[in-house]
């Protein structure tokens, strides 16, 4: 079932929360490491959402396209891999090999990432700018489980090309629409 998350412009302008997470590479990670000179997106992701799937592509030429703009990138995984095996952390590594990630796939098996971030749904975009406050939190692109509309805009795009420029994002954000992140029982 679609998720799409609501508006959050409360959110907009607090200072993204620090994590130290596990990539699939054996290396840890804090938000500094992945930090671009110019910003960063921290994207939530799980393996097995159909919209994850159909974006995936999109992401990276758009990554590509920021990597020499001076933007970092992350993704993390929070859901339940108990409840979800193909959310597994092995799982994450076929992922990655699959699509060809070209950034860190972090696992966030507490859940406290999530939650600090307040992600809700995979996919889930957090556009930060270079001193640390989010300035974005919407969608990649008009796309869901299918292809964007001829001539789409790169809303993901273009929102870090101006908080690179300006420190803010853009006036209009469009929530990300995707599956809800499989939390654990409390």
């Amino acid at each position: 079932m679609a998720l799409q998350i609501p508006a959050i412009e409360d959110e907009l302008g607090k200072i993204a929360p620090d994590f130290s997470l596990p990539g699939i590479d054996g290396k840890t990670y804090g938000l500094s490491d992945v930090a671009g000179k110019n910003g960063t997106i921290v994207v939530f992701i799980c393996n097995h959402c159909p919209y994850v799937k159909a974006s995936i592509p999109r992401l990276i030429e758009d990554v590509r396209a920021l990597a020499g703009e001076g933007i970092g990138v992350v993704a993390i995984s929070s859901n339940d891999a108990a409840s979800f095996p193909e959310d597994s952390f092995e799982n994450q590594k076929v992922f990655a090999k699959t699509y060809g990630l070209p950034f860190p796939y972090l696992c966030d098996e507490s859940q406290e990432v999530a939650r600090a971030f307040g992600a809700l749904c995979t996919p889930d975009y957090f556009g930060i700018n270079k001193h640390g406050s989010v300035e974005y939190r919407g969608r990649l692109d008009d796309g869901k489980k299918e292809p964007p509309s001829p001539g789409a805009r790169r809303e993901l795009l273009d929102a870090m090309r101006l908080i690179a420029k300006t420190g803010k994002g853009p006036a209009n954000q469009t929530p990300s629409v995707g599956c809800s992140i499989k939390w654990k029982d409390d």
